[in-house]
C-alpha cells in the first residue's frame, strides 16, 4: 500500500482545508469543504480528483463548498447521520462507533457531541491521525454551541485515549491565541511555555501550527489536562471533578481577550 499524502492548506480567514491523497488508488478526500474554490485550486496544482468529502459537522464554514464541489468531482459525501438533513450533498451517513474503510484503510468514527450536537470526528489508525473539526483544537478546544459543557468533556477525553503520536489535524489556525489562554491557567507549565514560544515564531513567519500530536496536546493542552495541580489550584478549583475544572475553563475561554 502506498504512502497517504496529507496536504494541509489555510482557507477562508482561520480555516484549514486538508486534501488527503492515495497515490494507488487515485482516491482522494476532502476533510470538511470550507470553500470550494480554494479546494479546486489545491487540487488543481496537483493534478488530484476529488473522489470524497469526510464532514465533520454541519456548520457553514465546514459545508459550504459541498454542492459546488460534488457537482464538479461527482464526490461522495461522508457526514454525520445526527446531522444529515443539514449537511448538502450527503451520500453516507455515519455514527460514533462505526468504522469504515477508504482507500483501503479503515476509518473509525467517533462521536463527539457539544460544538454542535451530531459532530463526529475520524481516525485513521494505521495513518496515526485524527481528524477533529472543531472538537479538539491545537492547544484549545471548540465552543460549546449545540450541546453541553459535559458532552464536550466527554467529547475532548475521547482523543486521551489515542496513541500519543496520533497526528492531530482540527478545523481552524486558532493555536496562537489558544496558547496564550493556556499559559493564563497553567503559567509555570514548561512543555506550555517552549510551545508557545514555538507557535509565535512559526506564526511570525505565516506558517502553520498544525498538525499536532496527541501527546503534544497531552503536555501542553489545558482542555486535556483537567488534573493538573497548577491549573486546578488557578481557578480555585482543588476538589472538584475533571468534567467541573473542563467547564469553568470553557467559560473562562469564552470571555478571554
Amino acid at each position: 500500500m502506498s504512502e497517504l499524502v496529507f496536504h494541509l492548506f489555510p482557507c477562508r480567514s482561520d480555516n484549514y482545508g486538508l486534501l488527503l491523497h492515495d497515490p494507488t488508488t487515485g482516491a482522494t478526500a476532502a476533510v470538511d469543504a470550507p470553500d470550494a474554490a480554494a479546494v479546486m485550486a489545491e487540487l488543481q496544482s496537483r493534478g488530484w480528483q476529488l473522489t470524497h468529502i469526510l464532514t465533520t459537522h454541519h456548520h457553514g464554514d465546514h459545508v459550504e463548498g459541498n454542492l459546488a464541489l460534488k457537482q464538479r468531482f461527482g464526490c461522495s459525501i461522508i457526514g454525520p447521520a445526527a446531522e444529515a438533513a443539514l449537511i448538502p450533498g450527503i451520500d453516507r451517513q455515519v455514527s460514533g462507533g462505526e468504522h469504515f474503510t477508504w482507500a483501503g484503510r479503515e476509518v473509525r468514527v467517533l462521536d463527539c457531541p457539544g460544538h454542535t450536537k451530531g459532530h463526529v470526528a475520524y481516525h485513521m489508525p494505521a495513518e496515526a491521525a485524527v481528524f477533529a473539526g472543531d472538537t479538539l483544537f491545537s492547544l484549545g478546544c471548540g465552543r460549546v454551541f449545540e450541546g453541553t459543557l459535559d458532552e464536550m468533556y466527554r467529547s475532548t477525553r475521547q482523543f486521551r485515549t489515542l496513541p500519543p503520536d496520533t497526528r492531530l489535524y482540527c478545523g481552524h489556525e486558532y493555536t496562537q491565541s489558544n496558547a496564550r489562554f493556556a499559559l493564563s491557567v497553567e503559567a509555570g507549565n514548561a512543555a506550555l511555555q517552549a510551545r508557545a514560544a514555538e507557535v509565535d515564531r512559526l506564526r511570525a513567519a505565516n506558517h502553520l501550527t498544525c498538525p499536532s500530536t496527541i501527546g503534544a496536546e497531552l503536555a501542553t493542552n489545558p482542555f486535556l489536562r483537567t488534573d493538573s495541580p497548577e491549573i486546578r489550584k488557578t481557578l480555585g478549583l482543588e476538589r472538584a471533578s475533571d468534567a467541573e475544572v473542563f467547564a469553568e475553563l470553557r467559560r473562562r475561554k469564552d470571555s478571554f481577550k
